[in-house]
């Protein structure tokens, strides 16, 4: 068993992507931007009925974990979905699933 978790260390793109969509409130956010707007911590907050320090700490962790970009326009931080770090990072789960778990 140890030996898997130490292939995890060698990966920790996929830990931080991993860790981003294990939780319930991240996976909300995500689908909140399905329709490709971007949106503000506020609006976020608003449409979950969440608070804004709680929004922006799945944020941050959506962020670090490649499924967000952010981008400051004035006083605001405008969040959107990174499509092509999401898409590359689902493929190399993919793939390294695919090379350790043969059917």
């Amino acid at each position: 068993m140890r030996r898997n978790v130490a292939a995890l260390d060698q990966h920790p793109d996929l830990r931080d992507f991993l860790k981003a969509c294990a939780s319930e409130t991240r996976q909300r956010i995500l689908f909140l931007f399905v329709d490709g707007a971007e949106r503000t911590v506020g609006q976020i907050a608003n449409e979950l009925d969440i608070v804004p320090s709680t929004a922006s700490e799945h944020l941050a962790i959506l962020k670090r974990g490649g499924l967000l970009d952010a981008e400051r326009g004035g006083k605001e931080v405008f969040y959107r979905p990174n499509r092509a770090r999401t898409l590359a990072l689902l493929r190399k789960l993919t793939e390294l699933l695919s090379a350790c778990c043969p059917e």
